[in-house]
């Protein structure tokens, strides 16, 4: 019995080491910082991917190829390998995969939410704060071979978005919002004049007004037989911006899920009753809002400000034929408003991420090449393919920028005007976009939030009845299907990461003790089971 008491001494003694160990290394978490090498070795040859997003808009394409080859020309030494996916939620799948096999790409378009997600494993995406200010090599470094725009000249809006638990872990590359994309003929048609600020009132009255047919059953604004007056393509943007403007809860900084609340109750109920008449609909059900919005089959068309050349009489993209566009007058404005005079609307676009790898000089290489994509070659041609903005403030000043802006409406493509519109729209609000809070879970939480709505536009045109006790049942069902119960905040815990090393080995020596104590009182047992049958 002696060793024993001695072994569960030494047990007891492991125990409060560890727990010692465990508050103070995992009270906070830590994923370290990069180390900027003092020089970059230009003699070492660097071969680095980078994934991109892209559609079907070939210009896009051109610029990443062009920025690469520009590039390349300035470091001979290092080759950037490009890789295009048609979709922001391919990239983030190819890299969770990629990340247990410690194959990720080196430099990767994404989104803050999907980085939080990729924090979860240790030392996988680059901190780029030392980067940022190193004095060589950082943001206007002085040996940087391109005219690299300094921290200062990204715009902050822009740049808060990238910080994940305080440190930085992107760098924006281009940003868009939500317009609603207006067919004005049609409002006025109907008797009605736009105001300066959508609010979702006036949306609604006039997507209503808009669903009154002849006795022929074809609708009396366009004389068709279909007619959705209101189409919302992100129905996540959707209810995350009605739930801001009304000041009902979302999320908190710490991961805690506020979105089951009265306010959203209202926000379902109103678009349950919407969409039973037909006056509402969203993408996954009916399709693009552009395709009906051309058609002369919708009125309020809301998606991206970066879907503007697909928006209009005179688009430049579209996926219907010719003959079946109606000509009318568009008119770009602001999502709907709770409140004209406290806008809110959402701020998104993709950034861009560093992936670490064991040669820091691989890194510093890749964050080069990040950073040429900040540059006013690569920011105003990407820009002036859509409706997005630059997201620094030398790009956005720049002569040929301001330029570009000025020359709306010239032609149907490069000066759509349209798409210029759109992109005013952001430049003129930038202080009225927020973002949703980023933390691992924050992913699924933003697809709850659509979810919600696309159940209940379903179920209401299944003829389901949407009251109390389908709200309690929603609510259920979205919590489990999107694990929103199992949320390090949710659970009354708070993120910390993984575990530092020597909290594991500990915990595997105590493991291995007890085990090792287990075995020694299991053979004494037995011995003395032996002894007392002589």
């Amino acid at each position: 019995m002696r060793k024993l008491h001695k072994i569960t001494a030494v047990m007891v003694a492991l125990a409060i080491a560890s727990s010692v160990l465990l508050s103070g290394c995992h009270g906070s978490k830590d994923l370290g910082t990069f180390e900027v090498p003092e020089e970059f070795d230009t003699s070492k040859e660097y071969e680095i991917t980078f994934w991109a997003k892209n559609d079907t808009n070939k210009a896009q394409t051109n610029i990443y190829e062009k920025a690469i080859e520009d590039f390349e020309k300035l470091y001979p030494n290092i080759k950037v390998n490009l890789r295009l996916y048609t979709d922001y939620g391919k990239i983030y799948n190819d890299v969770i995969t990629n990340i247990s096999t410690n194959t990720t790409p080196n430099v990767c378009i994404t989104y803050p939410d999907h980085i939080a997600t990729y924090l979860t494993g240790t030392n996988v995406v680059a901190p780029l704060d030392n980067l940022f200010t190193d004095e060589k090599y950082g943001l206007g470094g002085s040996e940087v071979l391109f005219d690299s725009p300094t921290i200062d000249e990204i715009i902050p809006k822009f740049l808060e978005e990238c910080s994940i638990s305080g440190r930085y872990y992107a760098i924006p590359y281009m940003r868009s919002t939500e317009a609603c994309y207006v067919n004005k003929t049609y409002v006025e048609a109907l008797g009605y004049e736009l105001p300066e600020v959508l609010t979702w009132d006036f949306v609604w009255e006039v997507s209503e007004a808009a669903m009154a047919k002849d006795e022929d059953g074809n609708f009396i604004v366009n004389g068709q037989k279909v007619m959705i007056p209101f189409i919302y393509k992100s129905t996540d943007n959707m209810m995350i911006q009605m739930l801001r403007q009304m000041d009902g809860g979302y999320s908190t900084d710490r991961g805690e899920v506020l979105i089951f609340n009265d306010t959203t109750e209202d926000i379902l109920y109103t678009i349950a009753e919407h969409a039973a008449t037909g006056a509402f609909s969203t993408f996954k059900i009916s399709s693009y809002p552009a395709n009906f919005l051309n058609a002369g089959q919708c009125i309020f068309a809301v998606d991206s400000t970066a879907g503007a050349t697909w928006m209009g009489s005179d688009a430049p993209l579209s996926d219907i034929s010719e003959d079946k566009f109606v000509e009318f007058e568009t008119e770009v404005m602001t999502v709907p408003q709770a409140d004209p005079d406290n806008m809110q609307m959402i701020s998104q676009g993709p950034s861009v991420c560093i992936f670490n790898k064991e040669d820091p000089q691989e890194v510093l290489a890749s964050w080069l090449f990040a950073q040429f994509l900040l540059t006013n070659e690569v920011q105003i041609a990407y820009a002036q393919t859509e409706g997005y903005v630059p997201v620094t403030s030398k790009a956005q000043n720049a002569p040929e920028y301001t330029d570009y802006l000025s020359r709306s409406g010239e032609d149907d493509s490069t000066y759509y005007d349209v798409k210029i519109e759109a992109t005013k729209l952001l430049l003129e609000h930038t202080d009225d976009t927020f973002v949703t809070p980023v933390f691992n879970g924050s992913a699924s939480l933003r697809d709850a939030a659509g979810q919600m709505i696309e159940n209940v536009t379903k179920s209401v045109r299944r003829n389901e009845t949407v009251d109390d006790e389908y709200i309690e049942e929603l609510y259920a069902d979205i919590t489990s299907l999107y694990h929103l119960d199992q949320t390090a905040a949710s659970l009354g815990k708070t993120d910390l990461g993984p575990l530092p090393k020597t909290s594991v080995a500990l915990l595997a020596t105590l493991g291995a003790a007890w085990v090792i104590m287990g075995v020694y009182v299991l053979r004494g047992a037995i011995r003395n089971k032996k002894n007392r049958s002589k």
